[in-house]
């Protein structure tokens, strides 16, 4: 199975990171409002994805995204 980190940039110029084993079906519920952090904040822009064979290293990638050193990382090289 793939596992996959991704960053959406919201209606409001922010950023939310998340993770899923179903990016399409993930990014159906964020586009129809089921997912609470984003839903008051659509639409979004699917700005970046990353793509894992192993759930746990995707889960790591996912944590640093949203550390300090993550964002700093996220804002210069991914997006």
């Amino acid at each position: 199975m793939k596992w996959t980190v991704y960053i959406l940039r919201c209606s409001d110029g922010k950023f939310y990171t998340g993770f899923t084993g179903n990016l399409s079906r993930r990014l159906l519920e964020h586009n129809n409002g089921k997912v609470k952090s984003t839903k008051q904040r659509l639409p979004f822009e699917l700005t970046t994805y990353v793509v894992f064979t192993d759930k746990y290293q995707a889960i790591a990638f996912e944590k640093y995204l949203k550390s300090g050193s993550g964002i700093a990382f996220r804002n210069k090289r991914l997006i």
